[in-house]
């Protein structure tokens, strides 16, 4: 039986005092890629919020990567990023260092010592990412599509069992995106790593179809469960 990486049962999720998505429910297992959909404003930020522990879960039932979100605290969030990558649609990268010391930061802040296993452990992301030889290189020097391999390569660090990307592709040209679309396709497929894509780009989507969560009119509407109009 596949191992459920994303269980949600009965999740209302609220920004303050006001209910943005109600009774949400859905499973997702392990090496699955699954697009997040919906209109601005209509509650994907916000459940994606949840899902990396920004927004505290007050109603329903949800566990993620092994966390039970209703027991999550401060002190316990790090604990849940640690077996999350995150990927983001401006890159965040620090500009003022080259590709190999911004992987070497983050490892260092979470706790990472042995410099020879640190070494390691960069080549290896920056080779799925195909950026073998490019770790010498600053942000300013590469192209977008690039940049994003590093936010990609980032955020394999922890070997996540579990990668929230937001909007990947949105700056990106046509050419390039369909190369971060494949490997993040790659990704899932190799190392069993489940994806979870928050996409306006349904060209994207309709190139490399897999299953929808749609948040709408207050619900979150499942392509695996629903034969619903996209």
């Amino acid at each position: 039986m596949a191992e459920k990486i994303v269980t949600l049962s009965g999740v209302n999720i609220y920004q303050g005092s006001s209910l943005i998505l109600q009774n949400v429910n859905f499973e997702i297992e392990k090496g699955e890629f699954v697009y997040l959909v919906g209109k601005t404003g209509t509650g994907k930020s916000s459940l994606l919020k949840t899902l990396y522990g920004e927004l505290t879960l007050k109603e329903g039932t949800a566990n993620v990567v092994g966390f039970d979100l209703r027991e999550m605290t401060w002190e316990k969030v790090p604990f849940l990023r640690r077996n999350l990558g995150v990927v983001f649609q401006d890159f965040q990268l620090l500009t003022d260092r080259n590709v190999h010391e911004n992987l070497r930061f983050v490892l260092k802040a979470i706790g990472w010592k042995d410099e020879r296993l640190i070494e390691e452990k960069i080549n290896d992301v920056l080779d799925k990412v195909g950026l073998k030889s490019k770790g010498f290189k600053m942000p300013f020097e590469m192209s977008g599509g690039e940049q994003q391999r590093v936010d990609i390569a980032r955020a394999l660090l922890n070997s996540p069992k579990l990668i929230l990307a937001d909007e990947p592709t949105g700056n990106l040209d046509p050419e390039t995106s369909d190369e971060i679309m494949q490997l993040l396709f790659q990704i899932a497929k190799d190392y069993g790593t489940t994806v979870i894509m928050a996409t306006h780009d349904y060209i994207v989507i309709n190139r490399y179809p897999s299953r929808m969560l749609k948040t709408e009119k207050g619900a979150v509407l499942d392509s695996a469960t629903l034969e619903s109009e996209y």
